[in-house]
């Protein structure tokens, strides 16, 4: 009874620990994926070993493949909770809410409007890129003013330029000076590209992408 016990609360760790080492690898987080891939590694072992080790009964597998299934449940949900990454927001209105569009830029967003024509009248689109943090914070924003309107959303793993590049750099020089990064000069080439690196993870999980003023 121990034992089983012990496989399901091994594999509530090491699936969550999984599923968010591959989205981290999906979305090029080296720093993550290779921290979650460490901890991966180790809870499997214990966990492998545990399994070998005892009776191998039908009842001590059906455990392990119920763990692994509620593990996925779980990770799911840390992932979800952490939000790692950013979100492109495609928002269709009718009309130019310029009260909208306000309170999206006071708020922190970056708003591009488009123009064009729909089937029976013009449309406005608001092209939006956030943190994933801010997503659930950025659709009650559009849907207070704009109920009916239309929003696609997807994920994008990189991107150069722009009102958010802006952004994160200011947050990058913020945690550099918090963090005192400052590399030898004799190793300074792949030490500063390493930190720059870490940092710009780092900055990717902070929890706001408002503006942060020097």
């Amino acid at each position: 009874m121990k034992d089983i016990i012990l496989i399901i609360l091994l594999q509530l760790v090491y699936v969550p620990m999984l599923a968010l080492r591959t989205i981290s690898m999906v979305k090029k987080l080296k720093v993550l994926t290779a921290f979650f891939g460490f901890l991966e590694s180790i809870v499997y072992v214990f966990g492998l070993a545990i399994v070998l080790a005892g009776d191998q009964t039908i009842v001590a597998m059906l455990v392990y493949a119920v763990g692994f299934s509620l593990g996925l449940i779980v990770g799911i949900y840390i992932e979800n909770k952490i939000a790692i990454g950013f979100t492109s927001v495609m928002v269709n209105i009718k009309d130019m809410n310029m009260e909208l569009i306000t309170t999206l830029r006071q708020r922190g967003f970056g708003v591009t409007i488009f123009e064009g024509q729909g089937k029976d009248s013009q449309r406005y689109r608001l092209d939006i890129l956030t943190k994933r943090t801010r997503e659930i914070e950025l659709y009650s924003i559009i849907d207070s003013f704009e109920p009916a309107a239309f929003v696609m959303s997807n994920e994008p793993t990189r991107f150069k330029g722009g009102y958010m590049e802006v952004m994160m750099k200011k947050q990058a020089k913020k945690f550099e000076k918090q963090m005192e990064v400052q590399p030898a000069e004799e190793t300074e080439g792949w030490i500063k590209k390493t930190a720059n690196e870490i940092v710009n993870e780092v900055v990717e999980l902070l929890p706001s992408d408002q503006e942060i003023k020097d």
